[in-house]
């Protein structure tokens, strides 16, 4: 072992430190500057104190955080670190969803138009969709189908007023049982004239068929009495070449007889035959000229059909009452 070091008693040399200053043996060095001699012995421990177990590490450069201190996470210092100290509570913060999808204004306003457009299509298709029978016909025959409806209107206006006025006559008081009975009497009179038991009089109309090379079958003219009835006839009556009249009802039927005759109720009529009915000339005159009714019909057949307008047409024809076997009012 060299002079320059010294045994440390582990078995490895150790270079020799400075050489302590001379003096007694045992006692410390008298400079003021001198190191303390527990520095200098080999068994102290070499760098910074351990601490122990019990006491908290502070690393490098991260000051120490008192134990009832709580960090706030929301409160962040300009730095960017969270700001500490003993009020500050831990609040986590509110999470944030990436893609979240929500309608905007124009996505809204496109489903809007889209709509509207598809019930604007529906309404249109609605509205051009037309009766293929009306669409060909011609501009005279829909202004006559029109005036038909017109005045089939006003018939209808006028006895939804007639009904209103007996409705309020009969509600009245002192009125009632008087209206009551004027009531009824003028129903059983309607209904005299519909069922034939009593003559009528009125603005009508008189219809004459004449036969050309066929004779007028009774198919024509029930077609006729037909059409009399949808343009508002009230009375009617059907009177042969030998002046034979029967009153037309209901129940009226119509048979073709020998040598072109027409067989009505029993009863043999023969050409040409005139029909009386009671009702609003133009309306009933406008039913029988319609394109392919009953007065082209008998055109077609080489007959021809005259038309006769009367202030005041009457039917006095009467039809036997019938009598009831198996029907009974119901109580």
């Amino acid at each position: 072992m060299s002079d320059e070091q010294t045994d440390t008693g582990t078995g490895w040399p150790q270079p020799a430190g400075p050489a302590r200053p001379g003096g007694p043996a045992g006692e410390p060095d008298p400079r003021p500057d001198a190191p303390d001699p527990d520095e200098l012995s080999p068994l102290a421990p070499q760098g910074p104190a351990r601490p122990s177990d019990d006491e908290p590490v502070a690393e490098p450069g991260v000051e120490p955080v008192d134990d009832g201190a709580t960090v706030d996470l929301n409160a962040v210092s300009r730095s960017g670190e969270p700001v500490v100290g003993s009020d500050a509570s831990v609040e986590p913060a509110e999470p944030v969803v990436a893609g979240r999808s929500r309608w905007s204004t124009a996505g809204v306003m496109i489903a809007a138009l889209l709509a509207l457009l598809g019930f604007t299509l529906v309404v249109q298709l609605k509205t051009t969709s037309t009766d293929p029978t009306l669409g060909a016909t011609r501009q005279e025959d829909l202004v006559r189908i029109l005036s038909d409806l017109d005045a089939r209107e006003n018939r209808l206006q006028q006895d939804i007023r007639a009904l209103e006025d007996s409705q309020r006559q009969l509600r009245s008081g002192e009125q009632g049982r008087q209206a009551a009975l004027d009531e009824a009497t003028r129903r059983a009179d309607e209904l005299g004239i519909l069922a034939g038991t009593l003559p009528a009089v009125g603005p009508g109309l008189t219809v004459q068929f004449d036969s050309g090379v066929k004779p007028i079958s009774a198919n024509r003219v029930l077609d006729a009495v037909q059409e009399l009835r949808g343009a508002g006839a009230e009375a009617m009556q059907i009177s042969g070449g030998d002046r034979a009249t029967v009153r037309i009802i209901a129940s009226t039927y119509f048979l073709d007889g020998d040598n072109g005759s027409l067989m009505v109720e029993g009863r043999r009529l023969t050409g040409p035959y005139t029909i009386t009915v009671i009702g609003d000339p133009a309306t009933m005159r406008t039913a029988l000229n319609i394109p392919g009714g009953v007065v082209a019909s008998v055109r077609g057949d080489g007959g021809n059909v005259t038309f006769g307008e009367r202030e005041v047409a009457e039917v006095s024809a009467l039809h036997v009452p019938i009598k009831l076997e198996h029907a009974r009012p119901v109580s």
